[in-house]
Protein backbone atom coordinates (compact mmCIF):
# COMPACT_ATOMS: atom_id res chain seq x y z
CA UNK A 1 0.00 0.00 0.00
CA UNK A 2 1.49 3.33 -1.29
CA UNK A 3 0.99 5.80 2.31
CA UNK A 4 2.62 8.70 0.52
CA UNK A 5 -0.27 8.60 -2.29
CA UNK A 6 -3.16 7.19 0.12
CA UNK A 7 -2.49 10.71 2.43
CA UNK A 8 -2.49 12.71 -0.73
CA UNK A 9 -5.77 11.25 -1.75
CA UNK A 10 -7.10 12.21 1.71
CA UNK A 11 -5.47 15.79 1.51
CA UNK A 12 -7.37 16.20 -1.86
CA UNK A 13 -10.38 16.20 0.29
CA UNK A 14 -9.42 19.38 2.06
CA UNK A 15 -6.72 20.56 4.54
CA UNK A 16 -5.84 17.33 7.53
CA UNK A 17 -3.42 17.40 10.31
CA UNK A 18 -1.12 14.35 10.97
CA UNK A 19 -3.68 12.29 13.29
CA UNK A 20 -6.52 12.98 11.29
CA UNK A 21 -4.91 11.66 8.37
CA UNK A 22 -4.02 8.72 10.50
CA UNK A 23 -7.54 8.39 11.40
CA UNK A 24 -8.99 8.54 8.20
CA UNK A 25 -6.51 6.26 6.22
CA UNK A 26 -7.66 3.49 9.11
CA UNK A 27 -11.07 4.11 8.44
CA UNK A 28 -10.59 3.58 4.68
CA UNK A 29 -8.89 0.52 4.98
CA UNK A 30 -10.85 -0.56 7.83
CA UNK A 31 -7.20 -0.91 9.80
CA UNK A 32 -5.66 -3.82 7.38
CA UNK A 33 -2.92 -1.53 7.48
CA UNK A 34 -2.43 0.24 10.60
CA UNK A 35 -0.38 3.85 10.66
CA UNK A 36 1.56 5.40 13.37
CA UNK A 37 1.34 9.24 14.02
CA UNK A 38 5.27 9.08 13.51
CA UNK A 39 4.89 7.43 10.64
CA UNK A 40 2.41 9.99 8.51
CA UNK A 41 4.53 12.73 9.83
CA UNK A 42 7.64 11.36 8.31
CA UNK A 43 5.73 10.73 5.13
CA UNK A 44 4.11 14.52 5.20
CA UNK A 45 7.70 15.59 5.74
CA UNK A 46 8.99 13.71 2.55
CA UNK A 47 5.92 15.10 0.21
CA UNK A 48 6.28 18.80 1.60
CA UNK A 49 10.34 18.40 0.32
CA UNK A 50 9.20 17.02 -3.10
CA UNK A 51 6.84 20.07 -3.45
CA UNK A 52 3.49 17.26 -3.05
CA UNK A 53 2.09 19.46 -0.20
CA UNK A 54 2.45 22.64 1.71
CA UNK A 55 1.66 24.03 5.42
CA UNK A 56 -2.19 25.22 5.55
CA UNK A 57 -2.04 26.86 8.38
CA UNK A 58 -3.26 25.75 11.92
CA UNK A 59 -7.42 24.39 13.18
CA UNK A 60 -8.85 26.03 16.37
CA UNK A 61 -7.16 23.24 18.60
CA UNK A 62 -3.71 24.39 16.98
CA UNK A 63 -2.96 21.30 14.63
CA UNK A 64 -0.94 22.34 12.06
CA UNK A 65 -2.59 21.72 8.67
CA UNK A 66 -1.52 20.35 5.69
CA UNK A 67 -3.02 20.98 2.16
CA UNK A 68 -2.32 19.64 -1.63
CA UNK A 69 -0.71 21.30 -4.31
CA UNK A 70 -1.16 21.33 -7.48
CA UNK A 71 1.64 19.54 -7.94
CA UNK A 72 0.55 16.96 -5.77
CA UNK A 73 -2.72 16.75 -7.84
CA UNK A 74 -1.24 15.87 -10.38
CA UNK A 75 0.88 13.10 -8.89
CA UNK A 76 -2.18 11.82 -7.45
CA UNK A 77 -3.81 11.74 -10.91
CA UNK A 78 -0.93 9.72 -12.35
CA UNK A 79 -1.27 7.28 -9.62
CA UNK A 80 -4.71 6.18 -10.54
CA UNK A 81 -4.18 6.44 -13.90
CA UNK A 82 -1.07 4.43 -14.01
CA UNK A 83 -1.21 0.23 -12.95
CA UNK A 84 0.41 -1.08 -10.34
CA UNK A 85 4.30 -2.24 -11.45
CA UNK A 86 4.32 -6.33 -10.98
CA UNK A 87 7.98 -6.13 -12.10
CA UNK A 88 9.30 -6.12 -8.60
CA UNK A 89 6.47 -8.27 -6.66
CA UNK A 90 7.04 -7.83 -2.83
CA UNK A 91 8.38 -10.32 -0.89
CA UNK A 92 5.96 -13.12 0.17
CA UNK A 93 6.91 -14.62 3.50
CA UNK A 94 5.22 -17.86 2.41
CA UNK A 95 6.57 -18.65 -0.80
CA UNK A 96 10.16 -17.91 1.11
CA UNK A 97 8.91 -20.37 3.73
CA UNK A 98 8.07 -23.03 1.47
CA UNK A 99 10.84 -22.65 -0.69
CA UNK A 100 13.43 -22.75 2.27
CA UNK A 101 11.70 -25.84 3.61
CA UNK A 102 11.78 -27.79 0.52
CA UNK A 103 14.58 -30.11 1.08
CA UNK A 104 15.44 -29.16 4.63
CA UNK A 105 16.81 -31.80 6.69
CA UNK A 106 13.72 -32.38 9.31
CA UNK A 107 11.30 -30.14 8.07
CA UNK A 108 8.02 -32.07 7.12
CA UNK A 109 7.00 -29.64 4.54
CA UNK A 110 3.58 -31.48 3.94
CA UNK A 111 2.80 -30.16 7.69
CA UNK A 112 3.93 -26.68 7.04
CA UNK A 113 1.66 -26.26 4.32
CA UNK A 114 -1.33 -28.07 6.16
CA UNK A 115 -0.68 -25.97 9.15
CA UNK A 116 -1.04 -22.76 6.77
CA UNK A 117 -3.90 -23.99 5.01
CA UNK A 118 -6.34 -24.32 8.58
CA UNK A 119 -4.65 -20.74 9.03
CA UNK A 120 -5.73 -19.29 5.70
CA UNK A 121 -9.32 -21.11 6.04
CA UNK A 122 -9.77 -19.38 8.95
CA UNK A 123 -8.53 -16.01 7.61
CA UNK A 124 -10.91 -16.59 4.85
CA UNK A 125 -13.52 -17.26 7.49
CA UNK A 126 -12.85 -13.96 9.20
CA UNK A 127 -12.69 -11.99 6.31
CA UNK A 128 -16.19 -13.08 5.04
CA UNK A 129 -17.38 -11.83 8.15
CA UNK A 130 -16.13 -8.58 7.53
CA UNK A 131 -17.46 -8.72 4.64
CA UNK A 132 -21.09 -9.00 5.57
CA UNK A 133 -20.50 -6.39 8.51
CA UNK A 134 -19.58 -4.01 5.74
CA UNK A 135 -22.73 -4.73 3.73
CA UNK A 136 -25.02 -4.24 6.51
CA UNK A 137 -23.54 -1.01 6.77
CA UNK A 138 -23.68 0.16 3.28
CA UNK A 139 -27.18 -0.93 3.50
CA UNK A 140 -27.97 0.75 6.37
CA UNK A 141 -27.26 4.49 4.81
CA UNK A 142 -25.42 5.94 7.32
CA UNK A 143 -22.84 8.85 7.23
CA UNK A 144 -20.08 7.02 6.97
CA UNK A 145 -21.38 5.07 3.52
CA UNK A 146 -18.29 6.14 1.71
CA UNK A 147 -15.45 4.08 4.35
CA UNK A 148 -17.79 1.21 4.42
CA UNK A 149 -17.58 0.90 0.58
CA UNK A 150 -13.60 1.31 0.29
CA UNK A 151 -13.84 -1.02 3.38
CA UNK A 152 -15.50 -3.74 1.44
CA UNK A 153 -13.35 -3.32 -1.73
CA UNK A 154 -10.60 -4.04 0.32
CA UNK A 155 -12.20 -7.02 3.00
CA UNK A 156 -13.01 -8.71 -0.93
CA UNK A 157 -9.41 -8.15 -1.98
CA UNK A 158 -8.53 -9.89 1.10
CA UNK A 159 -10.65 -12.70 0.47
CA UNK A 160 -9.72 -13.22 -2.85
CA UNK A 161 -6.57 -12.91 -2.13
CA UNK A 162 -6.77 -16.05 0.62
CA UNK A 163 -8.78 -18.25 -1.48
CA UNK A 164 -5.83 -17.77 -4.09
CA UNK A 165 -3.44 -19.11 -1.59
CA UNK A 166 -5.32 -21.73 -0.60
CA UNK A 167 -5.47 -23.12 -3.88
CA UNK A 168 -2.11 -22.94 -4.08
CA UNK A 169 -1.36 -24.97 -1.17
CA UNK A 170 -3.51 -27.00 -2.75
CA UNK A 171 -1.52 -27.45 -5.72
CA UNK A 172 1.96 -27.61 -3.79
CA UNK A 173 0.70 -30.22 -1.63
CA UNK A 174 -0.40 -32.19 -4.95
CA UNK A 175 3.03 -31.31 -6.56
CA UNK A 176 5.46 -32.44 -3.73
CA UNK A 177 3.55 -35.49 -3.98
CA UNK A 178 4.04 -36.42 -7.77
CA UNK A 179 7.57 -35.42 -7.39
CA UNK A 180 7.62 -37.97 -4.79
CA UNK A 181 6.21 -40.67 -6.43
CA UNK A 182 8.25 -40.37 -9.48
CA UNK A 183 11.33 -40.04 -7.16
CA UNK A 184 10.38 -43.82 -5.45
CA UNK A 185 9.84 -45.09 -9.23
CA UNK A 186 13.08 -44.03 -10.37
CA UNK A 187 14.53 -45.25 -7.20
CA UNK A 188 12.57 -48.65 -7.37
CA UNK A 189 13.40 -49.63 -11.29
CA UNK A 190 16.21 -52.42 -12.16
CA UNK A 191 19.40 -50.73 -12.92
CA UNK A 192 21.14 -53.11 -15.58
CA UNK A 193 24.78 -54.79 -14.50
CA UNK A 194 27.81 -54.65 -16.29
CA UNK A 195 27.95 -58.88 -15.24
CA UNK A 196 24.35 -58.96 -17.15
CA UNK A 197 26.02 -58.01 -20.04
CA UNK A 198 24.32 -55.35 -22.42
CA UNK A 199 20.76 -54.20 -22.21
CA UNK A 200 20.61 -54.80 -26.00
CA UNK A 201 21.34 -57.48 -28.35
CA UNK A 202 24.70 -57.33 -30.44
CA UNK A 203 23.76 -57.32 -33.97
CA UNK A 204 23.86 -60.51 -35.74
CA UNK A 205 27.12 -61.34 -37.67
CA UNK A 206 26.79 -62.13 -41.44
CA UNK A 207 26.81 -65.87 -42.20
CA UNK A 208 30.58 -67.41 -43.70
CA UNK A 209 30.47 -68.33 -47.08
CA UNK A 210 32.40 -67.32 -50.07
CA UNK A 211 33.13 -63.61 -50.78
CA UNK A 212 30.38 -61.86 -53.28
CA UNK A 213 31.37 -59.70 -56.19
CA UNK A 214 29.36 -57.14 -56.71
CA UNK A 215 28.23 -57.36 -60.34
CA UNK A 216 28.28 -53.76 -61.44
CA UNK A 217 32.04 -53.33 -60.29
CA UNK A 218 34.99 -55.06 -61.96
CA UNK A 219 38.39 -55.52 -60.26
CA UNK A 220 40.73 -53.46 -62.58
CA UNK A 221 43.52 -56.61 -62.98
CA UNK A 222 40.45 -58.84 -64.13
CA UNK A 223 39.28 -56.74 -66.63
CA UNK A 224 43.02 -56.33 -68.01
CA UNK A 225 43.09 -60.15 -68.08
CA UNK A 226 39.90 -60.27 -70.17
CA UNK A 227 41.49 -58.08 -72.74
CA UNK A 228 44.71 -59.68 -73.19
Amino acid sequence: MSIRHGLLALLERGPRYGSQLRTEFESRTGSTWPLNVGQVYTTLARLERDGLVAPGGEDAAGHTLYVITDTGSAELRQWYERPVDRANPPRDELSIKLAMAVGSPGVDIRAVIQSQRHATIGAMQDYTRLKAQALTAIESGDAHERDDVAWLLVVEQLIFQTEAEARWLDHCEARLVRLSLSADRRAAAPRPSQADGPVDPPTAAAAPGPARTDPTTTPPNSARARRG
